[in-house]
């Protein structure tokens, strides 16, 4: 008897997959195949490519396929705590895509897609549990990027393009061995926008509007005479761990 190769997971049929797509909350057809045992990619979801969410998360996937281009209308796929290896050059394909988890799979950076610098509308993308020792400087072509996770990696530095995108407001860069004699600055931006910046001379605000000017500067003042020496840890307590454990409720990190 010759040696098995590994577990042949759940068989998805079209039926299984028509039954399971349900209605999200703003509407939108959501293929949910989560915690399905699937080790290998089912085919027969191509003929569902039309709706606007597939979550393949929780199972066994070693490989996601080329012809995953074929759901242009993909606003949101969920790839995490999977066996990937590897992601298609296709991926690049899905312009409506504004969520992508590839959290806890076997990524490594050479097996990161430059195509992924195509995903225009992204706005949350987790990395986050994977083998990535470096981040690509071209994610910073992604500049509708909110939130990036790209915790528990082999990361020793974070690019430049990636830390100034202008719409970042969650970065997750915890637990990677950033070597000790950085800043935690110098590879982690505070990730505070100013969306409109107006400047004015003091003789042209009213009395009022100058007091509430002063009494902002006081406060700010006050607040960095109290800021901790740099030489002190700092923490990030808002920084928030998308799917660094797996959840049963995903609806958690969706945008509302």
């Amino acid at each position: 008897k010759g040696k098995g190769k590994g577990p042949k997971g759940k068989k998805i049929s079209l039926k299984t997959a028509k039954n399971s797509i349900r209605i999200s909350f703003d509407g939108g057809r959501r293929l949910d195949l989560s915690k399905m045992g699937i080790t290998t990619f089912p085919k027969c979801i191509l003929k569902l490519a039309d709706v606007d969410e597939l979550d393949l998360s929780r199972n066994m996937l070693k490989k996601i396929p080329n012809s995953i281009e074929k759901f242009q209308k993909l606003r949101w796929l969920d790839l995490h705590s999977n066996q990937l290896e590897e992601l298609p050059k296709t991926v690049g394909t899905l312009q409506n895509l504004f969520y992508l988890n590839i959290c806890n799979n076997k990524l490594t950076s050479k097996s990161l897609p430059e195509e992924l610098n195509l995903l225009k509308n992204l706005r949350i993308l987790n990395l986050g549990l994977n083998c990535l020792d470096s981040i690509p400087p071209s994610l910073g072509a992604l500049k509708e990027l909110k939130e990036l996770g790209l915790f528990d990696n082999l990361l020793t530095a974070i690019p430049d393009s990636v830390k100034r995108l202008p719409k970042l407001k969650k970065l997750n860069t915890e637990r990677n061995p950033f070597p000790e004699s950085m800043n935690k600055e110098e590879y982690v931006d505070s990730i505070k926008r100013i969306e409109s910046l107006y400047l004015v001379q003091e003789k042209d605000l009213c009395c009022s509007c100058l007091k509430t000017c002063q009494e902002e500067r006081d406060k700010l003042n006050k607040f960095k005479n109290k800021m901790p020496c740099p030489s002190k840890k700092l923490s990030f307590p808002s920084l928030l761990t998308p799917n660094s454990t797996a959840m049963d409720n995903q609806e958690q990190w969706r945008i509302k």
